[in-house]
């Protein structure tokens, strides 16, 4: 057990890794975000849950015809 649990703080301690501080203006680029542009991803969740009517987890309220 202490064997497989050295093992596996050997093989995942590699992965934490300091930044830099001239390397963090690169991880900081809206492209490396979750949600790069959150205004377009909330367009985008009203178009498909006004197209789906109701549908999908957030029962918003639509026709179901695709219109705005």
């Amino acid at each position: 057990m202490k064997a497989l649990l050295l093992l596996l703080l050997l093989v995942l301690l590699p992965g934490c890794a300091s930044v830099e501080p001239w390397q963090r203006d690169v991880l900081a680029k809206p492209a490396m975000a979750v949600t790069p542009l959150p205004l377009d991803a909330a367009r985008n969740r009203h178009v498909q849950t006004s197209r789906e009517a109701g549908a999908t987890a957030s029962a918003a309220g639509g026709g179901g015809c695709g219109c705005y």
